[in-house]
């Protein structure tokens, strides 16, 4: 009975407290009713502008490094000991200048033997020479004696002529007795004598004439002899020139004016031809040019232009103080690097003071594109959803979705295209969180 009276007193005296606690709460007023529907009705303030025209630059700002522009580790080409050692690091070499002589004495007497086989050919060309010569006045004199034996059978044949008709006569005078058959007799042999002399002038032809056609033979074979010792000369001379240029190969020579980098070799030493694991005798670096090699990141790639219309760079090197050089992009590789997905691009910088060594880090500024007189707006002003872009216009204080093309972006700002015109205003932030029709209030900027 005592414990229901207990739970009887608790139930009442929550039940006060309640009544209380609702007692205290104010009632609504007419002013905080008419704060909460202004707060419902309240505008979006938007901070809005219009699209400015001004010059889009897309740089590129990427590490580089310079080397040289010519780089040539020298080799011997022979077999053989080191006689001289001219130059040492650091020194300024000239084009064709002699840094390392080699000592190979067999190549020197090499070429002695070649000297002397040449001197043999050659004597023997003016040999055949001679013989050449020879020979043509052979044939001139074998033709001489052709005409000589022409002539002799022209005389005979004329003689023979002569004789047949005198013994015709004699025949003829014979049968009227007017002569004696002693004297026909005569005058036939005569006339048999003048056929034996025109045949044998005959023959005298045809042996001159084969005598001629051998001193014509003996010509051919004296101007062939001539050709083949001309050939052994220059098969000699040929030699001799390879004799000589292998000999050449003992001095070690500059490729171009540059400056020794790396010496390998002592006097002394015994030297092997180059392979893939010989060590260069001698490095020469061509630094009156160098070489600023740039990587240029995938995304900015295709903007890179060199040849007839290079892009214009600066290039910053930290070690001179932040020394900066004026140039333009000389060559890139076309194809991007597969291991970083960059382009090599390269820039060549005029050195004649020496101040810009191979090795050096610099940092290359390129110019990539330039859009004159263009109509632009922040790219906090652009929106996008999936491949779409529009911003929002401002038109009689509500939100007008304008879609637009986009061009160049360069920093914060965007190359306006197509799709708006400049005296539109434009939210230039927060566009994505605004409606088409939504009325807005305009601010500026410092509000």
């Amino acid at each position: 009975m005592k414990l229901f009276l207990f739970l009887a007193m608790i139930a009442g005296v929550a039940a006060i407290i309640v009544a209380s606690g609702n007692f205290n709460q104010p009632a609504p007023t007419e002013a905080s009713t008419e704060t909460a529907e202004s707060t419902r009705n309240a505008l979006d303030r938007v901070t809005a502008g219009k699209p400015v025209r001004k010059t889009l630059k897309l740089y590129t700002s990427q590490p580089a490094r310079i080397e040289a522009f010519e780089e040539a580790p020298l080799h011997s080409k022979l077999s053989g000991y080191v006689e001289q050692v001219l130059v040492d690091i650091g020194d300024a070499v000239q084009k064709g200048q002699v840094l390392i002589k080699l000592s190979i004495p067999e190549m020197l007497d090499d070429v002695k033997q070649k000297e002397a086989l040449l001197a043999q050919a050659t004597a023997e060309v003016q040999q055949a020479e001679a013989a050449v010569r020879a020979a043509k006045a052979a044939v001139d004199t074998a033709r001489a004696r052709v005409l000589q034996a022409e002539a002799g059978t022209g005389r005979a044949a004329g003689e023979l002529d002569r004789s047949k008709a005198e013994y015709e006569r004699m025949k003829e005078l014979a049968a009227k007795s007017a002569v004696t058959q002693k004297l026909v007799d005569e005058t036939l042999n005569q006339y048999r004598a003048a056929e034996a002399a025109r045949d044998e002038a005959a023959a005298t032809v045809q042996t001159a004439r084969a005598a001629l056609n051998e001193a014509e033979a003996n010509v051919y074979k004296a101007q062939a002899d001539q050709m083949a010792a001309e050939a052994r000369e220059r098969v000699s001379q040929a030699d001799l020139s390879r004799a000589k240029t292998l000999l050449a190969y003992t001095e070690i020579k500059a490729p171009f004016d540059g400056v020794v980098t790396r010496r390998g070799v002592d006097t002394g030493h015994y030297v092997h031809p180059a392979n893939d694991g010989t060590k260069a005798l001698m490095t020469v670096l061509r630094t009156d040019k160098v070489r600023v090699f740039v990587d240029v990141p995938e995304m900015e790639a295709a903007f890179v232009d060199g040849g007839d219309t290079p892009d214009p760079a600066i290039v910053r090197v930290q070690s001179l103080g932040g020394r900066e050089y004026q140039a333009t992009v000389t060559r890139h590789s076309m194809s991007l690097d597969v291991s970083n997905r960059s382009l090599r691009t390269e820039i060549d910088i005029p050195n004649e003071d020496g101040v810009l060594r191979p090795g050096m880090y610099a940092t290359a500024s390129i110019l990539l594109e330039q859009r004159d007189d263009v109509l632009t707006l922040p790219a906090s002003a652009i929106v996008r959803e999936g491949r779409d872009t529009y911003c929002c216009c401002v038109v009689a204080g509500k939100i007008d979705r304008k879609p637009v093309t986009l061009g160049l972006r360069a920093g914060d700002d965007v190359e306006i295209v197509s799709g708006l015109d400049a005296d539109q205003l434009v939210v230039l932030a927060r566009g994505a969180s605004l409606q088409q029709g939504q009325p807005v209030e305009i601010i500026t900027a410092d509000q």
